[in-house]
C-alpha cells in the first residue's frame, strides 16, 4: 500500500510499504480517508523529535476513515462505521487511562506521524479502543480535525481554562486551525473574543467567524489594545500557543486573578516572566497538550449541531509536503487536509 514517509530533514516521499497485519483480539483496521495537518507536523519535517524515532516514519497525526475489518472481541463497530483516530499509542492500563484522561497516560510509546507511523497511508491497524464514531452528517475532512484542532481546543478552553459563558478571552493567532475553532467555540457560548492576526485580510475573515475584536499585531501592541479595549481590567482567559513572542504582553492582558491555558511554544521553547506579577495578579497558568478521547467526542458532537472547522486547503497525498510548506509560511486561514 502507498504510504507517506519522511526518510530526513525535509526529505517526504510517497513511497510503498507493507499492508498491516490483520487486526487481532480488541483492534481494528482502518482505511485511512483524511489527514490534518499540525505544527507538530512541522515540527517532525524539519528534524524536530523530542525522542529518538526510526527513520523512514509514515507521517500524519490527526485522521479519520472508516472500518475495514475488526479483531475477535470488537462488539461496539463494524465494517463500514466512519471513526475518527486518537494520536497518541497510549497504554490503555495506568490509572490516567482508565480514568479517561488519555493525555496523561503513563506508558504513552509516542505521538502518531512524530514518534511511531503515523497515520499518512492506506490502511492503519490500531486499538479498538482508540478510534471514535463520526456522527451522521460530519465528513472526513471535517472529523479529521477533531483528534487534535478541535479535541486540543476543547480540553483547552473548557477542562483546563474552564471557560464560562459572557467571559472575555484572547485567542492568539485567530487564523491558525485552533485559532479559528477557539474563536467558534468561545463565540457559541457567548464569549466576547479578542484575537490576534499577522494582517488585515485574516483579520477580516475572523471578524466573519465572530471574532469581536482583532488586533494586528505587526501594527499594534496587541496588550496594548487589549487594555485599552477592556478599559485596563483585561480578559478572563488567554488562549496562548505562541510562546515567547507573545508570552509577557499575553499576563498584561490578563485581568487579575486571570486564566492563561497554553499548548504550544511556536516562537520558541522558553521565556522570562516576573514572579511578582504571578502572584500579585493572582494569575493561573495551565498547560495543555493533547486532548483525551472524551474531547474528541465532544468535538465530534458540536460538529453534528454545525460548528464546523474552517478549511483552508485539502490537497491530494502526493502534495502533503506543499501542505506543510504552507503551513509554515503562516499564510494559511484555519486548516489544511490531505485525502487518500
Amino acid at each position: 500500500m502507498q504510504a507517506l514517509q519522511l526518510f530526513g530533514d525535509r526529505d517526504l516521499r510517497v513511497t510503498d510499504i507493507e499492508a498491516p497485519a490483520a487486526p487481532g483480539p480488541g483492534e481494528v483496521q482502518v482505511r485511512v480517508r483524511a489527514v490534518g495537518l499540525n505544527f507538530i507536523d512541522v515540527w517532525g519535517f524539519r528534524g524536530m523529535a523530542f525522542a529518538k524515532r526510526k527513520l523512514p516514519l509514515t507521517v500524519g497525526a490527526e485522521a479519520a476513515g472508516e472500518i475495514a475489518c475488526v479483531g475477535e472481541g470488537v462488539t461496539d463497530l463494524r465494517v463500514g462505521d466512519r471513526v475518527a483516530l486518537y494520536g497518541a499509542q497510549t497504554c490503555g492500563h495506568c490509572r490516567a487511562c482508565r480514568e479517561g484522561r488519555d493525555n496523561l497516560c503513563e506508558d504513552v510509546a509516542g505521538v502518531m506521524g512524530f514518534h511511531i507511523d503515523g497515520f499518512a497511508r492506506e490502511r492503519v491497524t490500531m486499538p479498538a479502543r482508540l478510534v471514535v464514531p463520526i456522527p451522521d452528517g460530519v465528513s472526513f475532512t471535517d472529523a479529521a480535525c477533531a483528534p487534535i484542532a478541535f479535541g486540543t481546543v476543547q480540553h483547552m478552553l473548557f477542562d483546563n481554562a474552564k471557560l464560562e459563558p459572557g467571559e472575555s478571552v484572547l485567542v492568539h493567532a485567530g487564523g491558525s486551525g485552533i485559532g479559528t475553532a477557539a474563536i467558534k467555540m468561545a463565540k457559541a457560548i457567548g464569549c466576547t473574543v479578542f484575537t490576534t492576526v499577522g494582517d488585515d485580510a485574516k483579520g477580516e475573515k475572523a471578524r466573519v467567524l465572530g471574532a469581536d475584536h482583532v488586533i494586528n499585531y505587526r501594527e499594534e501592541r496587541f496588550e496594548g489594545e487589549v487594555r485599552r479595549l477592556t478599559k485596563r481590567k483585561g480578559v478572563d482567559v488567554v488562549f496562548e500557543h505562541v510562546g515567547p513572542d507573545t508570552w509577557n504582553g499575553s499576563l498584561l492582558c490578563l485581568k487579575r486573578g486571570g486564566r492563561l491555558v497554553t499548548c504550544g511554544s511556536t516562537s520558541g521553547v522558553s521565556t522570562t516572566m516576573n514572579l511578582m506579577q504571578l502572584f500579585q495578579q493572582q494569575y493561573r497558568i495551565t498547560g495543555s497538550f493533547g486532548c483525551s478521547i472524551a474531547n474528541i467526542r465532544q468535538s465530534l458532537a458540536k460538529m453534528a449541531e454545525g460548528l464546523t472547522p474552517v478549511v483552508d486547503t485539502v490537497l491530494p497525498l502526493a502534495d502533503f509536503a506543499r501542505g506543510l510548506e504552507r503551513l509554515e509560511s503562516r499564510q494559511v486561514f484555519g486548516k489544511i487536509l490531505v485525502t487518500l
